[in-house]
């Protein structure tokens, strides 16, 4: 079908709004990290590794009770309605998380942040792929990513404007009296509302998905809407493919379908490609920054400045994703980005051990940063939102997004205590070597998904494995 018939300003409109999900993951994801040094002395836990560890993963206790709900209210309530309740919970979690005064009522309120991260990583890049033109779908799921990457560097932005300059000068008391050390870091959270209002209100303006609307028989709906993605044509051809894989059949879905012969494959790929996709490494940069760039001889007015650099290459390289996703493909990009990882983490295991300073160091991690955002991290989501059948799509999706944020605690929960017994060059070498394996996966079990219809992918993923 010719470009010239999908309306791609409507949908645009559509998957920008409802990747805000997106950007308000990068930022709740990534503003702890800049309040971290100032958060930690007035909570009185900067020599606490474990507590430490704790204070940056509770969110993701959230993160995976909301991807255990969201293939529950996704499959009940459709896309929308989810994702309006996310909203709702990063603002909570924003207001809250500034205004704690002791540590316990932080870790709650990052809990419920975590909750509406868990909803909004699943449901964002779902509801994209359902309305996307098979020709053009990575690109547009790719936004997702896009605005995950923008909310990363928007937080870094936030964290560096308001932090007032540290003189090098200055100690752990001297820091915790200042201005950072008591509002500051509260303001790099209470920023977060601006978003979460805005992702509010802009999600009453968007439609239901076709696709789920199909699911539960409200064809009349779903074709209103297809035709304003693409045209009456377009429409009634892709509502009689949605219907044909749906098979009227609104059945009661159960686990026990995911475990079946030719569904258990596909559910494997995607639960192995989330769980590396957290425990490449790359997130320890931007969640641990002020360890790695210490260990570098950074100081931590040069860290928050650091990140920003980091943030912007992030963002520079999803753009190259979303220009090569659709030609390059996914399997070819999401090998490259294994690979690269592996090397650019051997050599910087190397650069800590020999102890070298400086550029150097920031070189590398900026290397990694590029090949990760343009391979892994926005490609993982591609795939996360094709290869599942539609009548499971939710509950599978779910589970993907389960083992991704279980996954990443794991990963940020452990980094301290591994750091404290290999040391950064013995950390990055493991995760040197965890790239390797998934390597070795993608290149044996991943096909390639792009130009297809996903319909057409689960007719080829399930018949293959029947």
């Amino acid at each position: 079908m010719e470009i010239k018939n999908f309306n791609f300003i409507y949908l645009l409109f559509l998957a920008l709004v409802s990747a805000m999900g997106g950007f308000l993951f990068g930022y709740d994801w990534v503003v702890i990290g800049g309040a971290k040094p100032f958060y930690e002395l007035y909570f009185e836990i900067s020599t606490l590794p474990s507590i430490q560890g704790w204070a940056m993963s509770s969110a993701l206790i959230g993160c995976v009770l909301g991807a255990v709900l969201s293939g529950i209210v996704a499959d009940r309530y459709g896309r929308k309605k989810p994702l309006i309740l996310a909203a709702s919970l990063f603002a909570i979690s924003a207001f809250g998380t500034g205004y704690a005064d002791s540590f316990t009522p932080f870790i709650i309120y990052r809990l419920i942040g975590g909750l509406g991260i868990g909803l909004a990583s699943t449901l964002s890049p779902m509801y994209i792929a359902e309305i996307a033109p098979a020709k053009y779908r990575g690109q547009f799921v790719a936004i997702n990513q896009l605005t995950i990457v923008i909310g990363i560097l928007a937080a870094q932005i936030a964290n560096y404007a308001i932090a007032e300059p540290i003189p090098d000068a200055f100690g752990n008391t001297e820091i915790l009296t200042s201005w950072n050390g008591q509002l500051g870091w509260r303001w790099m959270f209470w920023m977060e509302l601006i978003p979460a209002g805005l992702f509010f209100f802009l999600m009453f303006l968007v439609p239901e998905s076709p696709r789920f609307l199909a699911k539960i028989n409200k064809n009349d709906r779903a074709l209103i809407v297809l035709e304003n993605i693409g045209g009456k044509e377009y429409a009634a051809k892709e509502l009689e493919c949605m219907c044909a894989t749906l098979q009227s059949d609104m059945s009661k879905i159960r686990l026990s379908e995911l475990l079946k012969p030719n569904i258990r494959p596909v559910l494997v790929i995607g639960i192995v490609l989330a769980f590396f996709q957290q425990w490449c490494g790359i997130n320890i940069i931007f969640n641990y920054a002020q360890e790695i760039f210490a260990a570098a001889g950074y100081s931590v007015g040069d860290m928050l400045f650091n990140i920003i650099i980091t943030g912007s290459v992030n963002l520079i390289f999803t753009f190259v994703a979303m220009r090569t996703v659709d030609s390059w493909g996914r399997r070819k990009l999401m090998l490259f980005g294994s690979i690269g990882l592996a090397l650019v983490y051997a050599i910087l295991g190397g650069a800590y051990y020999f102890e070298f300073n400086g550029w150097p160091v920031l070189l590398l991690v900026i290397t990694a940063i590029a090949i990760y955002a343009m391979s892994l991290a926005p490609l993982t989501w591609v795939v996360l939102s094709e290869i599942f059948p539609n009548r499971l799509r939710g509950i599978a999706m779910s589970i993907a997004t389960f083992s991704l944020w279980i996954a990443s605690f794991i990963l940020t929960f452990t980094f301290p205590i591994l750091n404290d017994l290999l040391g950064a060059y013995g950390t990055f070498w493991v995760y040197s070597g965890i790239c390797v394996l998934g390597y070795l996966f993608i290149k044996k079990k991943l096909p390639e998904t792009k130009g297809k219809s996903l319909e057409e992918i689960e007719i080829e993923l399930t018949k293959n494995n029947e």
